[in-house]
């Protein structure tokens, strides 16, 4: 499947860029966000005819992430647990609940899909992981799991 891209995305291309994906991809992610068009003849002329706009739209996306990376960055996240013995977790933490310790802690939208765990938080200790703010802006953080105390 051929579409035109109309925001900037990270490993595929820039705005305005007409690329090959997986008809998979293409239509449940990319058409269904609003990332992308078909492309067609109608299109092409439109992504030409609106490309500034795009490009203006593009940019306040990088700015409004730029800003939620200043307030986030070298952040710890803490989550305290309680543990098995052995001190794992009786169920690991996702990146739905990393979402809302933002939504919680900082007044900020983090949407799970832009949470990259390098690896399964299933114990004490710290752990790293990644949110994907924009296509050119990534920020790497830590989450720190530590004991809930019995009372």
């Amino acid at each position: 499947m051929e579409i035109i891209l109309l925001e900037d995305i990270r490993n595929l291309g820039n705005t305005g860029q007409i690329v090959k994906v997986k008809d998979g991809y293409g239509r449940n992610f990319l058409l269904k966000n609003g990332k992308a068009l078909r492309a067609d003849k109608k299109n092409i002329e439109y992504v030409k005819r609106k490309k500034d706009e795009i490009n203006k739209k593009n940019t306040e996306k990088k700015l409004n992430a730029k800003n939620v990376f200043d307030k986030i960055k070298n952040k710890k996240v803490i989550f305290k647990k309680e543990t098995k013995e052995n001190g794992e977790l009786f169920a690991s933490i996702k990146p739905k609940e990393i979402a809302k310790y933002f939504s919680e802690n900082f007044k900020e939208t983090i949407h799970p899909s832009q949470i990259d765990v390098k690896q399964e938080i299933n114990k004490v200790g710290s752990f790293q992981f990644s949110i994907n703010l924009h296509s050119e802006l990534v920020v790497e953080l830590r989450v720190i799991v530590e004991k809930k105390e019995a009372k």
